[in-house]
């Protein structure tokens, strides 16, 4: 595989922006190459009476030829690379421009604008890096202090009646530096022979129980120039006066913090629980430092291989010998010298084995370092395997009605509209898991983070192929069930008091909810249960947090409304005994009916609060016109329930306007807000500036589609009857549309999210501390 397709495989999607731009640099090489092989055409045209001769002397004079005498000396004369120094917010910013030695030469002109390329490419490499170091350098400090609060609070759950005048002491000599003065910056801790690499503890001297020493610091050494001094000697710090200075951080993620928050103080006294909920939060920010270090460890190491590729690339095709003087400067820059993420690396593992998994490195590591998921051969053949069974089910069914010409008895027609609503609820999930696979293989050919949007967990995730297997298992599952159904009610009227057939759709419901809350560690387990918890806080809202999984989800329901109304028709039918007179007769219950209208309502009314509850934390307007949105479909579906109800003109006219209104707000909020399409002065016209499907023309088409099945979708949802068709074929064929409809806006939604991923360089999840100091409430206060 080319350095080229590999490079860009080891990307971090959400950076891509500021890796450096190889193919660009092979852009202005090929130039290069195509310039000198023109000019070598020329000569040769106008020396072609002594072309032998001449040619003799080329091949003697080869610009392949590198073993010079002087090569040394022609290295030095092609490039010199200078350094200028910028101070910026107290540091200083390094930035290198090459001047080309040979402008002069014919042709000059294309490789000074390589170097002046390589220039930039150089400097927004460092200062990207630069960032990032600065930033993971701030989190670490930040740490410290949580691990002081985390260190204190086993203290004082262990030892409760324990003295408050317990100390914590942080040794002068136990501080981490930066030195930013060298362009080697480097992290130096003095005088920590005996002690812990991370904390400076000394453990031989005081139990770990006790807490003696406290965390070290990792801040540059400007800034700690003044503090030792603060500090005294010892720099000894009461466990009593810690705890004072820090509370737990109480975010409202669950019912129960939710209400506490709403109705007054929740704070909780310290206890095991609290100090249990605190370390597994403080798991979960380590393992995502410990991630965010690798790859910034990963970026520096990428980007000096394609410089180096890059150099070669440039020597071969121009057959000067610039690259040792070029990679001489690239290694002394931040991005090749800096030592700090790797030290930082180490010194994450230390803390986290010690800490966190009782100095266990084998289970430590595996926690910061979940294995990739690999893929298996046996997925694709059962995947494959059950696509055919899928296939000739269906062949078999289609054979099976028309052998005994079922739809054209009288008593066929009604079976079928009787029995189809049951097995429906199969084929939405079904079609529903198929676009889900679907956009999981479009989301990896064009390098869509989904598992970072929806914060799966590395290792865990469901690949395309995983999810199509599901799908076509499942699909088989259903067939079957059908297909026996078939075969056993044939001659139901023959068989009128046979009950056992009608029990088969109760059974394959049975099977599936079974699976899905199956606690065995099989089918998927974490997938099965990181769905069933986003269920779970859709059907709570507002009481949990909303993430974007949540609420993902929630839009997802909405297209499904015929699936939940088939899970209330499997209530009523099985549960009022109507099975034992093959008819179905719901409809004819004034609650049943009541419930039906009510279960339309649900989902629109779940994702209303969702988008509440982010307005309330938030503050954000756009979420308030999106709750809008949603109240006009509920609007719209209750007009359509009095209407059909009460029946009458006023209630028509009330009916179509309502339902007219939410088509077109819906249909806004898709491709304006959802897609962010539709821009006027974007560099694609009416699109967007930043695309990832290369054909524009997807992208209208898709606009266009959705329209339409927007359109078909309100049918559905104000059951205009169809006079051509079959109410239930109508009802069925509506709902399918809707998915298929709903699988092509995840794809656009989640496009778009990724893009302002991209332009904000967010590639980590963020995970809230379990500690809050006062002190920061008060320098915030002084900043203000």
């Amino acid at each position: 595989m080319k350095f080229g397709k590999i490079f860009k495989k080891q990307m971090v999607p959400e950076w891509v922006e500021a890796y450096m731009d190889y193919n660009g640099l092979k852009r202005i090489l090929k130039q290069i190459r195509s310039y000198k092989h023109s000019k070598l055409t020329r000569v040769a045209s106008r020396v072609s009476q002594q072309a032998e001769a001449l040619h003799r002397s080329f091949s003697g004079l080869s610009f392949h030829h590198r073993n010079s005498e002087h090569g040394g000396d022609i290295e030095d004369q092609v490039i010199t690379v200078d350094t200028e120094v910028h101070q910026q917010d107290d540091s200083h910013r390094k930035l290198y421009k090459t001047k080309f030695l040979k402008k002069a030469e014919e042709g000059g002109e294309f490789e000074e604008s390589f170097f002046k390329k390589l220039d930039e490419n150089l400097n927004k490499v460092n200062r990207f890096y630069r960032e990032k170091v600065e930033e993971v350098l701030e989190e670490a400090a930040l740490l410290d202090k949580q691990m002081d609060a985390l260190i204190a609070l086993r203290a004082k759950v262990k030892k409760p009646d324990a003295s408050s005048n317990t100390n914590l002491e942080k040794h002068p000599s136990d501080k981490v530096v930066v030195d930013e003065t060298s362009d080697d910056s480097t992290i130096r801790t003095p005088g920590s022979a005996n002690r812990d690499m991370v904390h400076g503890i000394d453990r031989t001297s005081i139990p770990e129980e006790e807490a003696s020493h406290i965390v070290t610091d990792i801040v540059p050494v400007s800034r700690t120039s003044g503090n030792e001094e603060e500090d005294g000697a010892g720099g000894k710090q009461d466990l009593h006066e810690i705890l004072e200075r820090v509370k737990m951080n109480e975010a409202l993620e669950s019912p129960l913090s939710t209400l506490k928050g709403f109705f007054g103080d929740s704070k909780e006294p310290v206890s095991k629980k609290g100090l249990k909920k605190a370390e597994e939060q403080l798991r979960l920010v380590f393992s995502e430092f410990y991630q965010k270090l690798r790859r910034l460890k990963e970026y520096s190491f990428m980007n000096l291989l394609a410089f180096s590729k890059i150099m070669k690339k440039y020597e071969k095709i121009a057959s000067r010998n610039a690259s040792r003087n070029y990679m001489k400067t690239v290694d002394n820059s931040l991005i090749g010298s800096s030592d700090e993420v790797n030290r930082l690396l180490e010194r994450v593992e230390v803390t986290f084995v010690k800490h966190f998994s009782s100095g266990n490195r084998r289970e430590g590591m595996k926690c910061l370092r979940p294995k990739v998921k690999r893929e298996r051969h046996r997925v694709t053949f059962f995947s494959g395997f059950f696509s055919g069974c899928s296939i000739a089910l269906i062949v078999a069914v289609v054979f099976k009605i028309e052998s005994r010409k079922l739809m054209e008895k009288d008593y066929g027609t009604a079976y079928m509209a009787n029995i189809i609503p049951l097995y429906s609820l199969f084929g939405y999930i079904i079609l529903h898991m198929l676009m889900y696979s679907a956009n999981i293989y479009f989301w990896r050919l064009y390098r869509v983070n989904y598992t970072f949007i929806f914060g799966f967990k590395q290792g865990t995730e469901l690949g395309y192929r995983e999810v199509f297997l599901v799908s076509t298992g499942l699909a088989v599952l259903a067939f079957i069930c059908f297909l026996l159904n078939l075969q056993f009610d044939m001659d139901w009227k023959m068989k009128a008091h046979n009950t056992l057939p009608e029990v088969i759709p109760l059974g394959l419901v049975t099977i599936v909810l079974f699976i899905l809350f199956c606690p065995l560690n099989i089918i998927y387990r974490s997938s099965r249960v990181f769905f069933l918890r986003s269920l779970l806080h859709c059907i709570c809202a507002p009481l949990y947090e909303v993430t974007l999984p949540d609420f993902f989800l929630a839009d997802h329901l909405t297209s499904q409304v015929q699936a939940i109304r088939s899970l209330e028709l499997f209530i009523c039918y099985y549960g009022l005994g109507e099975y034992m007179q093959r008819q179905e007769k719901c409809h004819s219950h004034g609650v049943y009916n009541v419930f039906y209208f009510v279960v339309g309502v649900i989902p629109y009314w779940l994702r209303f609060l969702q988008c509440v509850r982010r307005l309330c934390e938030e503050k954000d307007s756009i979420h308030g016109y999106n709750a809008l949105k949603y109240m006009l479909t509920i609007i719209a579906v209750i007009i359509r329930t009095a209407f059909e109800l009460k029946k009458g003109r006023n209630w028509m006219i009330m009916a179509l306007v309502s339902s007219g209104v939410a088509i077109c707000m819906n249909t806004f909020w898709d491709i304006v807000i959802d897609w962010g399409l539709l821009r006027r002065h974007s560099k694609n016209p009416y699109l967007r500036d930043k695309l990832l499907v290369p054909h524009k023309s997807v992208y209208f088409a898709a606009m266009v589609v959705d329209v339409i099945l927007r359109v078909a979708w309100m049918q559905l949802v104000l059951e205009f009857n169809l006079k051509s068709l079959h109410k239930v074929a109508v009802s069925t064929i509506i709902s399918c549309l809707e998915i298929v409809r709903r699988g092509m806006w995840s794809f656009f939604r989640l496009e778009n999210e990724h893009l302002n991923n991209v332009g904000k360089y967010r590639a980590f999840k963020s995970v809230p501390h379990p500690f809050h100091y006062y002190d920061d409430d008060e320098t915030d206060d002084k900043d203000d």
